[in-house]
């Protein structure tokens, strides 16, 4: 999750132009690995609406960065799984719907995750990582942490009345000054 040093995801109406100017290739490259590491990434429909716009044209497009285009080929390949109860079909390639209660349709996923299908990832989907962390069904946290203060906007850790005690398991430094933290529960 890309974050601000003041703990908000986006601006107040989903604004992200303080992430996007701050990304660097060394960042692709890092975002890339850990994908590489996972089976499932998740989404929830607002993110996997603003990716698969953006990413599958990646991949023709001849002005895309040279270290984005790792990204967008492992992207566009890995199988996505988007919880939504609103959508009926998706586009973009290998992706499928997840329908249901939260902890119903993701409980089903971590389980069958502990029986060796890999591990999830979760990019963006605020809406979604909210109802797992209240769920405490967040095994580990990579936060991208941006040296920027909004202010105001949408915040990723609100209304949680769970404690849950963290170990910081890892860090990276980038050229932008953002800090990538890797933190897994106690």
């Amino acid at each position: 999750m890309n974050i601000t040093l003041d703990g908000f995801m986006s601006g107040p109406h989903c604004e992200l132009d303080w992430h996007f100017t701050r990304w660097s290739a060394d960042m692709g490259e890092s975002l890339a690995l850990e994908l590489s590491k996972t089976s499932i990434l998740l989404l929830g429909r607002i993110t996997y609406q603003a990716m698969a716009k953006y990413w599958p044209l990646r991949i023709v497009d001849r002005t895309t960065a040279r270290g984005d285009l790792p990204f967008a080929l492992l992207v566009n390949d890995h199988k996505k799984l988007v919880y939504t109860n609103t959508l009926t079909e998706l586009t973009w390639k290998n992706s499928q719907l997840l329908k249901g209660r939260v902890s119903e349709a993701i409980g089903a996923l971590k389980k069958a995750g502990e029986n060796g299908t890999g591990d999830i990832m979760v990019y963006g989907s605020g809406q979604l990582v909210r109802a797992l962390i209240k769920l405490d069904m967040v095994d580990e946290y990579q936060l991208w942490v941006h040296p920027v203060l909004l202010g105001e906007g949408k915040t990723l850790f609100h209304q949680h009345k769970i404690q849950s005690d963290l170990q910081l398991t890892g860090s990276q430094l980038f050229e932008s000054g953002v800090i990538l933290l890797y933190y897994r529960k106690k």
